[in-house]
């Protein structure tokens, strides 16, 4: 049994809510999908909660972006991503910081785990975004409709399962093409060996489809759970709202999850 969770942004409040939770079920084992920084007030102490809790980590495009530039993001997306930099770079405690860059940097794009579920033999591959584009390119539930062939060679390079976050908007891509939101699965798809799926295990920290709880998944013999968890996002909204730097707007939308 391992649990799966991605786009935490900074959100410490959202993160020990999803941690919390994932102890209590009795899971061992966490994998990250990345996106651990970047639009919210707790860089530092969300690093360091994914260092010390997680067994794996890809990268997202917010961490790229901290590591490197953050192209072709909006300005309030920017201004946090140079913020979320001059936080960890001021750290005084160098072990600390140390520690904080190299995960960052050390960050691999994709990685498959072959395991057994259940009886199950899975090829289970983890992005951050997408198959096909693993840092930065958007799968939207609409694209099924409106650009089916963007989907199918998403499955071109699909064995079996993959996992990914980015859109922070949860559901089950099927290579007919289709898709599936959490509520109409009953919030659980079965892995079974003649199906393909790319699964978006949604965010932990800015959920985006009109449900502000917290989401993440996790997997039991060969059944993927989707959690929706309340959690005190008005503490959140407040800290952001009190960082000049940070734009309301980040604030804003944690109360409807847009």
């Amino acid at each position: 049994m391992f649990a799966i969770i991605s786009d935490i942004h900074s959100n410490i409040e959202a993160l020990s809510t999803v941690l919390a939770d994932i102890e209590k079920r009795g899971i061992k084992t966490i994998y990250c999908l990345g996106d651990i920084i970047g639009y919210g007030p707790n860089p530092r102490d969300c690093l360091d909660l994914v260092i010390e809790k997680t067994k794996a980590c890809v990268m997202g495009n917010h961490d790229y972006a901290i590591l490197y530039e953050p192209a072709n993001f909006n300005l309030g997306a920017e201004r946090a991503s140079f913020w979320t930099r001059g936080q960890l770079e001021s750290e005084e405690a160098a072990e600390k910081r140390h520690n904080r860059w190299n995960y960052l940097g050390t960050q691999q794009m994709r990685w498959t785990l072959n395991t057994q579920l259940d009886g199950v033999n899975a090829t289970l591959d983890f992005v951050h975004a997408s198959p096909r584009r693993p840092i930065n390119e958007y799968l939207f539930p609409d694209d099924v409709y409106t650009t089916p062939a963007k989907i199918t060679a998403q499955f071109d390079r699909v064995k079996h399962i993959c996992f990914i976050g980015h859109t922070h908007l949860p559901g089950v891509f099927l290579d007919d093409p289709d898709f599936y939101s959490p509520d109409e699965l009953d919030y659980v798809y079965p892995i079974v060996p003649e199906e393909r799926a790319i699964i978006n295990v949604g965010s932990v920290g800015q959920p985006r489809d009109k449900d502000n709880r917290s989401c993440y998944v996790y997997v039991e013999q060969n059944n993927v759970h989707f959690v929706r968890l309340e959690y005190d996002f008005k503490t959140t909204q407040k800290k952001i709202y009190d960082i000049p730097e940070l734009d309301n707007f980040e604030a804003d939308r944690l109360s409807e999850g847009r």
